[in-house]
């Protein structure tokens, strides 16, 4: 029998201790330490000894000059079949990688799943999906709706990760789905499956399997209400890509976002629209973003923010009004609250604009987040059309970053802006003058310079 110890264990951090303390030392939480029983005999994985045991081939240091790229199955990019979906991975799917997929409950992740499968299983190409959440008939009726029946689709409803693995060497899967990875469970742990122990010890086993097998798998994991993946941050940091599935449940669209990814960029992001029969790519994420824009009224402005290698417009509200009580209200809605703040601050302060009066709303229509400070002058503008009630033409872009002083400074890839501003039939832009000089404009398009929010307003207003 293998002996077991007592261990103390964080249920927020998944430090450990051997004896119990009231405040764990390593996040400095209170009342988070809980006792595990845990076996001291290592897990047998493949037959090994230890918990995760490498091949002797592995083992021997190599130069990597005499590392061999030849084109097998574990070094080759595979597309999902999803354009989307490919855009944020860097071109597909690596083998033998390790992804993480994260999400609402109710986003669609498990949709997401079956028409990976829809689109890339296949003979020779056999996909495993294991569900420790849903029973087959479930997952079947799913697979109904949604028109999936691939050959090479294989499912399993089970927790037990050896059970897993004896069915990875079955099958051999190019690819295999977890679903989730805070239902699976390793029996040599005494916790429960989704403690700490358990996600960080079979994130463990699955990254082992995929090297050992050079199988790509994709883990799903559940989010806490703040919208980060529950579990340890040390489940982030094991696998090769870590993905963000977003979206407002009363809206259809979604948007997949990379906030870690080994094998491409973590700046790209795919969009998405929930219907029927599933989810489906959205070409012209512009023009799906600016769909029912108000023409004419106070308050409205675009801009254009770069998500990755794609300019996206985006409208920004504003609206000010009288407040009645002493401390008016502030309100940003897909924004940085803090960013909002200051630039009221630099509107009143250098424009003479007084709003200390007045409650201030801004939102990003749509649902997306702005985080780059190129549409600072779209967000000001905004506020100053509102309090001015003056509406701002339709046709313009406004792009350009501002400083305290009230200065209007440069902005990256102004041209890739205009250019897709230009797609959507704008007819004029007004970039910071620092950007003006540079600039060749497609045709029909006119270009306006401004180095002051002064002269930015001045031109709009």
């Amino acid at each position: 029998m293998p002996a077991q110890k007592t261990l103390f264990i964080c249920n927020q951090c998944g430090y450990e201790t051997a004896k119990w303390l009231g405040r764990c030392t390593a996040c400095n939480r209170f009342n988070t330490l809980e006792e595990k029983a845990v076996r001291t005999t290592p897990a047998k994985i493949g037959g090994a000894s230890a918990a995760f045991s490498h091949s002797k081939d592995a083992s021997a240091p190599t130069l990597l000059r005499d590392i061999n790229l030849s084109p097998t199955r574990g070094q080759v990019r595979k597309s999902t079949g999803i354009a989307e979906l490919d855009r944020v991975l860097g071109g597909g799917l690596v083998g033998g990688s390790l992804l993480l997929l994260g999400g609402d409950p109710g986003i669609g992740k498990s949709t997401l799943l079956l028409q990976i499968c829809r689109h890339m299983a296949s003979e020779a190409f056999p996909i495993l999906y294991i569900s420790g959440e849903e029973s087959a008939p479930q997952i079947k009726l799913r697979a109904k709706r949604l028109d999936v029946d691939p050959p090479g689709l294989y499912f399993l409803a089970e927790t037990d990760i050896h059970a897993i693995q004896d069915a990875v060497k079955k099958i051999k899967p190019a690819l295999l789905l977890i679903d989730s990875i805070q239902t699976m469970r390793l029996n040599e742990l005494a916790s429960l499956p989704g403690s700490v122990t358990q996600v960080r010890e079979c994130t463990a086993f699955f990254t082992q399997l995929a090297k050992a097998h050079h199988t790509a798998v994709l883990l799903v994991g559940h989010v806490t209400k703040e919208g980060a993946i529950a579990g340890p941050r040390v489940l982030e940091h094991m696998v090769d890509c870590v993905l963000y599935f977003e979206g407002e449940g009363r809206d259809s669209y979604r948007v997949i976002r990379a906030v870690k990814n080994r094998f491409g960029s973590t700046h790209e992001i795919g969009v998405f629209e929930m219907g029927e029969k599933g989810l489906t790519v959205i070409a012209d994420p512009s023009a799906y973003m600016l769909a029912g824009r108000p023409v004419g009224v106070p308050g409205s402005a675009v801009t254009c923010s770069l998500e990755g290698s794609r300019p996206l417009l985006l409208e920004v509200q504003g609206l000010v009004s009288h407040t009645h009580f002493g401390t008016p209200r502030r309100t940003a809605n897909g924004m940085d609250y803090n960013r909002m703040v200051m630039l009221m601050a630099v509107l009143e302060k250098r424009a003479g604009y007084k709003l200390a009066t007045y409650d201030s709303y801004v939102n990003v229509a749509g649902g997306l987040r702005i985080e780059e400070p190129a549409a600072d002058a779209a967000i000001l503008a905004a506020i100053a059309s509102c309090y001015r009630n003056k509406a701002i033409d339709p046709a313009y872009l406004i792009l350009g970053e501002v400083g305290l002083a009230g200065e209007l400074r440069a902005i990256n890839q102004p041209e890739r802006r205009i250019t897709e501003a230009a797609r959507q039939g704008f007819t004029a832009c007004v970039v910071p003058q620092a950007n003006k000089k540079n600039i060749k404009p497609p045709q029909g398009v006119r270009i306006f310079g401004a180095a002051h929010i002064g002269e930015l307003l001045g031109l709009l207003l």
